[in-house]
């Protein structure tokens, strides 16, 4: 199976994005980033790559790439150890200027989405590891 994640999103302004991820607390791996793509840290084995709208192009030859602020591609889902990292991770994007959109609440599984500067869209969701365990309807049943 994989043993790395790397998820690539085009970025209109890199160094705006760069300001904006950095704002919440993460970081950036510099040996992977240059004028053209900044790798940002989500996890051990997580990085999202931002790379210039110019410069992710040339990863597509003959297709369009997509305005996120208008057209979703791709959610990016990344997972938190409680609810109140959920909220720390929205309060924080929401400082640093992102759209909040839609949150759950189903109480086995807590989370919120938001767009980044350039439109994409991230959730941020815990989950209660005896419901991922067994199954949201299995725990449910055993919930009474």
């Amino acid at each position: 199976m994989h043993k790395m994640i790397f998820v690539n999103l085009p970025v209109a302004d890199l160094a705006r994005s760069r300001t904006f991820f950095e704002s919440m607390g993460y970081t950036f791996d510099d040996r992977f980033s240059d004028d053209n793509a900044a790798a940002l840290v989500l996890g051990d084995n997580i990085v999202a790559m931002l790379l210039r709208r110019d410069f992710y192009q040339t990863f597509v030859p003959g297709k369009s790439v997509v305005d996120a602020t208008s057209t979703s591609g791709v959610l990016v889902a990344l997972s938190a150890e409680s609810r109140d990292e959920v909220d720390a991770i929205k309060a924080k994007a929401e400082a640093a200027g992102a759209t909040i959109g839609r949150s759950e609440d189903h109480g086995f599984m807590y989370g919120c989405a938001f767009d980044d500067l350039d439109g994409h869209t991230w959730e941020v969701m815990w989950m209660d590891q005896a419901a991922a365990e067994v199954g949201p309807e299995a725990f449910a049943d055993q919930q009474g």
